[in-house]
């Protein structure tokens, strides 16, 4: 997968990832669920690179939330493997945008998953959807006075 050449480095993400036992069914082989983890990780890596960190989130009440989820399983990973999950931000409108991912077996070049998830900037406790911030998708900041910075 290739994110486009103009898009800033924020908005990509590449984090290795390790099968262990507990990602595992008794024949070696990790479970799809887990892959949703693999994910889950990295998408949470690539908020905090583009300024939105666990601390922001405290502060403003405005959290990323995954509306849709597609996936697909194309060849398994198995215990002990040594994985990359690569994503990147793709497209986006007034209040949702969509990330692509996939996870790689770098030792045989495999692709093993492809995934596109749309979210959404929701205000909390009240639900309700906010606007993406002025700057996106160089920031994810809402909050850019306390700290956050483009990248």
């Amino acid at each position: 997968m290739t994110a486009p050449v103009d898009l800033p480095a924020c908005c990509r993400i590449s984090t290795p990832v390790r099968v262990m036992y507990f990602d595992t069914d008794a024949g070696g082989v990790v479970h799809n669920i887990v892959y949703l983890r693999f994910i889950e990780t990295a998408r949470t890596l690539l908020a905090i690179g583009m300024g939105l960190d666990f601390e922001e989130i405290a502060r403003t009440g405005t959290h990323p939330v995954v509306t849709r989820t597609e996936i697909d399983y194309l060849k398994p990973a198995r215990l002990g493997d040594e994985l990359e999950v690569q994503g990147h931000v793709t497209d986006w409108t007034g209040i949702r945008f969509h990330v692509a991912f996939e996870v790689h077996r770098p030792k045989d070049g495999a692709l093993l998953v492809a995934c596109r998830q749309a979210l959404a900037l929701v205000q909390m406790p009240s639900g309700r959807p906010v606007r993406l911030p002025v700057g996106f998708p160089s920031t994810l900041s809402v909050a850019p006075a306390s700290g956050g910075k483009p990248c």
